[in-house]
């Protein structure tokens, strides 16, 4: 019995996006930018691709700029807005950001530019105040994840937005977690820009998209042909846009049954595990992902358990989890997300994660409790402490 809890990792392709891709590449994979009937056909696949991402997010279908994924998406937007200026500003972005937003900012810093992290509570969430604090005559950019991918934490983003434009400052946030798994209205949000991930709601790896409120400026990263308005040159990779369509589509439709029904698994497994006392809870139990379960482990003086242990313990067991976000799971440095949390260098290196999705079951919620708790006992033989 194998049982797959990674899905903040990447999500599997669904087959409507896969016959999707096929369909692409077998009859339609002429260049959208050609005006031949082989391009117009391409361009109708890539315009509907855009309409279906769009609809996800009830946002105009001309503020959607396809990109390689999430990471181009990040960077596009800091490195887009700051291209603008001939001179350095100041960008203030969260603690705990994800690594495609934190390392452009931190070039950015390299280079002259003001860079403000706004600090967060021991739940993992930015105080309002403190960027109504930050934010200066200079302040060009404001960046704040709305789920963390690693502790799961949802951060007030329409409140954070609102102090951001009040004050004149664009507002980006990385919403790659949230898109699919709860409701967006970018007619509501205060919001600019927002970055989007097909492999994160069961499209193909390989294709994401950049939300740009009509009338932002931004300035493109790469040189070449000028497609996606200018923005983003480059042939666009097709077959993987397709895919990306359907399945935002297909999340859109499901989206108010899935939703409830992955925080009622949440739940459930939070429930198993939160009495044991070899677990702490990361992030907040109430505003979090609604797919999202994490712990620190918590052992006993002198034991010295990494989440990484955790994991592979666990995938012996036939359970795939991860130890904090796969970006960085395979690194044996403390989490710099649970560090800014105020977890010490030892605890930020015992962080775990449990992600579900669509073919999660409550059987599999059972047995993993199950398995968790058998392999903290082998792993932890000393009595546990909290």
């Amino acid at each position: 019995m194998q049982i797959y809890l990674d899905y903040s990792a990447t999500t599997p392709a669904r087959p409507e996006a896969i016959a999707a891709m096929q369909t692409t590449l077998a009859h339609e994979w002429g260049n959208p930018a050609s005006l031949h009937d082989w391009g117009n056909r391409a361009a109708t696949v890539l315009e509907q691709a855009r309409a279906q991402v769009a609809a996800l997010i009830n946002a105009a279908m001309d503020a959607i700029v396809f990109t390689a994924g999430g990471t181009e998406a990040d960077n596009l937007a800091v490195l887009g807005v700051a291209q603008r200026y001939s001179r350095p500003r100041h960008v203030i972005i969260s603690s705990v950001e994800h690594s495609a937003i934190a390392e452009p900012v931190q070039r950015l810093e390299d280079r002259g530019w003001a860079v403000t992290r706004l600090p967060v509570d021991q739940t993992g969430q930015v105080n309002p105040q403190d960027l109504n604090a930050a934010l200066t005559a200079e302040t060009v950019l404001v960046s704040v994840i709305y789920g963390q991918s690693e502790v799961g934490t949802l951060q007030p983003i329409a409140e954070l937005g609102a102090i951001a434009q009040n004050h004149g400052a664009l507002f980006h946030t990385d919403a790659v977690q949230v898109a699919g798994r709860l409701p967006l209205d970018m007619q509501t949000l205060p919001v600019d820009l927002l970055s989007l991930s097909s492999h994160k709601l069961y499209g193909p790896q390989g294709a994401g998209a950049l939300y740009v409120r009509p009338g932002t400026d931004l300035r493109p990263l790469l040189g070449g042909g000028g497609q996606e308005f200018g923005l983003r040159s480059g042939t666009p990779a097709l077959p993987a846009i397709a895919g990306f369509g359907v399945a935002a589509e297909l999340a859109a439709q499901e989206l108010p049954t899935e939703t409830l029904r992955l925080i009622q698994l949440r739940d459930r497994l939070f429930n198993h595990l939160v009495d044991y006392s070899g677990l702490s809870v990361t992030g907040d139990r109430r505003q979090r992902l609604p797919h999202h379960v994490s712990f620190c482990i918590t052992a006993a003086d002198g034991e010295t358990v990494s989440g990484k242990t955790l994991v592979r313990q666990m995938n012996l067991a036939g359970i795939g989890i991860s130890a904090g976000s796969a970006c960085h799971s395979g690194k044996l440095s403390p989490s710099p997300i649970l560090k800014a949390m105020g977890y010490g260098d030892r605890a930020a290196k015992c962080g775990i994660r449990l992600t579900l999705g669509r073919q999660t079951t409550p059987a599999d919620i059972d047995w993993t409790a199950l398995a968790l708790r058998q392999v903290l006992e082998r792993t932890l033989p000393q009595p546990l402490t909290v």
